[in-house]
């Protein structure tokens, strides 16, 4: 991890899936059936939390080539069966976001690779929608994560430009990148430290093993 004391934040952009909430088992039966339906093999759980990162537009025709919007009909029609039902905040993330959004001094959002009606589906039923000042998912930017486009298209609703100020908090190695690629702080938050070689080109600024972590890591900033 880079060395140094983190800049205060002005704005805090969040990863979502698995950063947020656990949503892992509703991805992997999606990712199978979609497999199985394109007669694939599908992968094992453990396959699909060491793989799935880029959003489906830009992973699908990777995977399944000609076939892929055909396979993005199966995944999300398997997806959107029971996700709402399935969806599960990680340990602490209510009470973090809560408190953070009763900073006026603090910009947050979402930037996430879940398609982005989706995202926002999942945040109101959660009721955490008003926590944040944009929640940008795939398919509303130009490019997605780890994409610039995806980024600014969160920030301006705050008018502020990506940079140390702005912290990205996310769970894996996409997260960290699109953190690098803007110039924002990124911070990694997981229940795992991460690995010697894990993130060779995009070092998380600083490791948090949960929730309230984040919180005492912005008052010592």
């Amino acid at each position: 991890m880079k060395s140094g004391a983190l800049p205060r934040p002005q704005a805090i952009l969040f990863d979502w899936d698995n950063t947020l909430v656990d949503t892992w088992i509703v991805i992997h039966h999606a990712y199978k059936a979609t497999f199985r339906a394109m007669g694939q093999e599908p992968w094992t759980l453990a396959e699909t939390r060491e793989r799935v990162r880029e959003s489906a537009r830009d992973a699908f025709p990777k995977l399944f080539g000609a076939r892929a919007e055909e396979a993005m009909k199966v995944f999300y029609a398997a997806y959107e069966a029971d996700h709402l039902e399935m969806l599960t905040p990680l340990p602490g993330a209510e009470a973090m976001l809560q408190a953070l959004s009763a900073r006026p001094e603090l910009f947050l959002g979402l930037v996430s690779n879940k398609k982005g009606t989706i995202l926002r589906m999942e945040a109101e039923k959660l009721g955490w929608a008003a926590l944040f000042g944009s929640m940008v998912g795939a398919n509303d930017a130009v490019q997605d994560k780890p994409a610039r486009a995806a980024v600014e298209l969160a920030l301006a609703p705050s008018k502020l430009i990506s940079g140390p100020e702005v912290w990205f908090v996310g769970d894996t190695d996409i997260d960290m990148a699109c953190a690098t690629a803007t110039g924002c702080t990124a911070i990694l938050l997981r229940p795992d430290p991460p690995g010697r070689t894990e993130f060779a080109g995009c070092q998380p600024s600083h490791y948090i093993n949960g929730c309230d972590a984040l919180i005492e890591l912005i008052q010592a900033s």
